[in-house]
Parts: C-alpha cells; sequence; structure tokens
C-alpha cells in the first residue's frame, strides 16, 4: 500500500513500550502489515518493527533469504509475529554485527542469546511457537527489541565495536538492515 519513512534514533516513540495488539484480522492489521513489508522490502531490510514506522503496536516482520549480506547464516522464514514473548533457553551469548533501518549507516557488535523459543501469534491470531537458534535467534531479539523501547546501540557493551559501516568495513557496501 505504502512505503513509509522510518523513525530514526533519536525520535521519542522509539523508546517506548509499544501496545499489545488485541483485534486481529482486521482491515487496518492487514493494511499496517502491508505498509511494513513494503517499506521493509524497499529499503532491503531484514526485518522490520511496527514502531519503526511510527505505529506503537507490537507487530514484527523479519525473514532472511540466502542473501549475500549473510553469507553464513541459515535462511529465516518470514515471519509476522504479533505480541511476542521471548524466552532465552540458555545464558549462552555471541556477539554478531547489527545495522538498523532506524540507525542508518552505523554497525555495531551485539551479544544475543544464541538459542530461544518464541512466542506470540499471526496476524489471524493462531499461534507461533518456535525454538530457533543462530542467525534466526538474533533476528528475532533484534525485531523485538523495537517493541520495548530498546534499540541495538543499547546493547552494545564495548562502543569502541560500533561505528560507521565506511569505517569499519571499509570499501564494502553494507545497507542498513
Amino acid at each position: 500500500m505504502a512505503i513509509r519513512p522510518v523513525l530514526k534514533m533519536g525520535d521519542p516513540l522509539l523508546y517506548q513500550v509499544s501496545q499489545p495488539v488485541t483485534a486481529f484480522d482486521t482491515p487496518e492489521l492487514h493494511a499496517l502489515i502491508q505498509d511494513m513489508h513494503d517499506t521493509m522490502t524497499a529499503m532491503q531490510g531484514a526485518g522490520i518493527a511496527a514502531p519503526q514506522i511510527g505505529v506503537s503496536l507490537q507487530v514484527v516482520m523479519f525473514g532472511v533469504g540466502k542473501n549475500p549480506r549473510y553469507p553464513d547464516a541459515e535462511e529465516v522464514p518470514f515471519t509476522i509475529l504479533l505480541n511476542p514473548m521471548l524466552t532465552p533457553l540458555s545464558d549462552e551469548e555471541t556477539a554478531g554485527w547489527e545495522g538498523c533501518l532506524s540507525v542508518p549507516g552505523l554497525r555495531g557488535l551485539v551479544p544475543r542469546y544464541t538459542q530461544l523459543r518464541y512466542q506470540g501469534v499471526d496476524p489471524q491470531g493462531q499461534t507461533i511457537d518456535r525454538t530457533v537458534s543462530g542467525f534466526h535467534a538474533r533476528v528475532v531479539q533484534h525485531e523485538c527489541d523495537h517493541l520495548f523501547g530498546v534499540l541495538y546501540p543499547m546493547r552494545i557493551r564495548d562502543l569502541t565495536q560500533f561505528g560507521f559501516n565506511e569505517v569499519i568495513f571499509p570499501g564494502i557496501t553494507l545497507p542498513d538492515d
């Protein structure tokens, strides 16, 4: 339907806790999801959350096919997840480079749980319950953070591992995630 502007780090809405979705399979919800998809696709993102386009609802979408930007990453199935709940399955974490549509031009080394279970519902209100690891777990955590007012730079433990794409990865063109 529409490509919407993506809010940038510093916008107060990005630091708010989003409201749960209470009405499923509605025209309004489907229109929001279509706008999120159009925006994510236009910006070549791996995922997007409703707050990034100015809507304070607990809606995320993500998905990564075989992608030269992530040559070692497993594919992540396209998923629309509402009202998510994440449960780490161990304390084990691994650090990985992340970018964000709301933090354009920058990358940071972010620790994330390596294994987790995520639960929620799809746009029709049907249960989603998955146990994931690796890159899939990283993507879910990144997108769901947006619903709780957290941007990835807030998770970086060593700010020497945060900077502009062209400085950290010279000669490589990286789109924002």
